[in-house]
């Protein structure tokens, strides 16, 4: 291992570094992007789960500037992968009070260089800018509003994103649970998405008050959508990207809320919470004209609550048994 590891800090793979960053900034990839482009890279070069696929994908990474340590495990040889923030449902290793998670490992024991690297960063988990994959786009979808039938959209999503939005892992900041939602909240949509929905749904809320303009797109996201649960369709809790909800033909109450707050942020430029009360995912918002009804106080602020999972219901109006005194909220970017 010492012996590849030597051959592969020659200059020969230099401009193979160069290249990945590259290819990293062009198609505006994130660091979980970014490392899947390093396994498939690896695995095309020496095959998959091979000791020299996962050794290749371990110095990229790391050269990229990225802090991991190596795993010997059973003859097999492991990336590990630190990371800011906890991933749920994957067992990790802490050295010197990071933890560092196994990249495509079911291994329990593992023996593990210790060796570091100058500057190297931990993973973030977070998706600033939509991802520039090949496009492959579906059908078109189209959304209906029920209380405002003139609220169309016809909505082709793209499949490699999706696909890859399939594989990203649930993760929280801190210990905080409620963080684990806003990753996928705070995720823009893509060019392609808002070039076909935006435009329509802005034309019906221009020239509105802020009030009737949430009103409008809280009515779009509760009717133009089919409300199932995760545990029928998925078999489990499965958190959806505000794109997925446009793709799938199922969504639930904390996908509902996550596309909304996108949706409110975007078009009507406006601050928005999420609200957890156990059970159920709803949202917040603040509004900068006089409005009234049930609210949230943060740092003396106001934020109306606009449930897009209960049906038919108007800005200002909560869920029948829904605690706002007791739920937890966080304010998204």
């Amino acid at each position: 291992m010492a012996d590849a590891w030597e051959h592969l800090s020659g200059s020969g793979y230099n401009n193979v570094i160069r290249d990945c960053l590259e290819l990293r900034i062009r198609h505006k990839l994130c660091d979980w992007a970014y490392l899947l482009m390093l396994q498939t890279l690896s695995d095309t070069y020496f095959g998959a789960n091979t000791n020299e696929s996962a050794l290749l994908c371990a110095y990229l990474y790391c050269q990229s500037g990225y802090q991991m340590r190596l795993g010997l495990g059973n003859n097999r040889l492991y990336l590990l992968v630190a990371s800011k923030h906890q991933i749920y449902e994957s067992g990790y290793w802490e050295i010197d009070g990071m933890f560092y998670y196994p990249f495509n490992c079911q291994e329990e024991s593992l023996e593990i260089c210790g060796a570091s690297f100058p500057n190297e960063q931990p993973l973030s988990l977070l998706v600033n800018e939509s991802p520039l994959f090949a496009e492959r786009l579906t059908d078109l979808r189209i959304l209906q509003s029920e209380n405002y039938p003139n609220v169309k959209a016809k909505v082709s999503s793209d499949e490699n994103l999706i696909s890859f939005f399939a594989t990203y892992p649930t993760s929280m900041l801190g210990d905080n649970f409620c963080t684990r939602w806003s990753f996928y909240a705070n995720t823009p949509m893509s060019e392609n998405v808002k070039k076909q929905l935006y435009p329509s749904l802005r034309s019906h809320i221009q020239g509105k008050s802020q009030y009737e303009a949430v009103n409008v797109l809280l009515n779009f996201v509760q009717t133009a959508f089919v409300y199932e649960y995760d545990d029928k369709v998925w078999g489990g809790d499965r958190s959806f990207f505000a794109e997925e909800s446009l793709y799938y033909p199922y969504c639930d109450c904390e996908d509902r809320s996550i596309l909304f707050s996108r949706l409110v942020r975007d078009l009507v430029g406006l601050k928005v919470l999420l609200v957890y009360y156990p059970g159920h995912l709803a949202t917040a918002v603040h509004f900068t004209e006089p409005l009234t009804g049930d609210y949230i106080l943060l740092d003396n602020q106001k934020y109306i609550v606009c449930d897009p999972t209960y049906i038919g219901a108007p800005v200002g109006a909560t869920m029948p048994d829904m605690d706002n005194g007791k739920a937890k909220v966080i304010l998204l970017e």
